[in-house]
C-alpha cells in the first residue's frame, strides 16, 4: 500500500516537472501534500529516492524507453504515460534495489487505470514486457 503511494507520488511530481519550472523537492512536496494522509507521508521517503533516481538517470531511461517505443519519441507521448514509463524502467533497471519486472509491470498499469486515458494501461504493458522479454 505504501509503495503504491509512493509510486503515486512520484508520477504527480514528474508530471508537475515536466510542466513547471519546480524542483523535484518542490512537485514532491505538493503531490504529498495534495494526498493530504499520513500514508502519503510515510510513502515519501521512497518517492524522493526513486524521483532523484529517475532524474539522476533520465536520459539513459528514456532512451531506453525509445528504443521499444516503436514510432513513438518520447517527448511525444501523453506525458502520465511517460512518467509512468519512466517509473518503472527506473525500478526494473536502475533502481539500487531493483524491483522484480512482473511486480513493476503490474504496478504500472495499475497506476495507468487510474491516472491514465483509456489505452494506457493496454500501451504501458506491451511497451514494458516487449521491453523486458528482449533483455532476458
Amino acid at each position: 500500500m505504501i509503495r503504491r503511494i509512493s509510486r503515486e507520488l512520484v508520477v504527480q511530481s514528474l508530471f508537475q516537472i515536466d510542466f513547471s519550472a519546480c524542483s523535484a523537492e518542490e512537485a514532491l512536496n505538493a503531490a504529498v501534500e495534495e494526498q493530504n494522509s499520513k500514508n502519503a507521508l510515510k510513502a515519501q521517503n521512497y518517492a524522493q529516492i526513486a524521483l532523484n533516481g529517475i532524474l539522476n538517470s533520465l536520459a539513459e531511461i528514456d532512451a531506453k524507453i525509445t528504443e521499444f517505443s516503436i514510432d513513438w519519441e518520447v517527448s511525444r507521448m501523453p506525458a502520465v504515460d511517460r512518467n509512468i514509463l519512466r517509473l518503472a524502467v527506473y525500478e526494473i533497471y536502475f533502481a539500487e534495489e531493483k524491483i522484480p519486472a512482473g511486480i513493476a509491470i503490474n504496478e504500472a498499469v495499475e497506476i495507468a487505470k487510474i491516472y491514465g486515458s483509456e489505452d494506457s494501461p493496454r500501451f504501458i504493458n506491451g511497451l514494458l514486457g516487449k521491453m523486458v522479454r528482449n533483455n532476458e
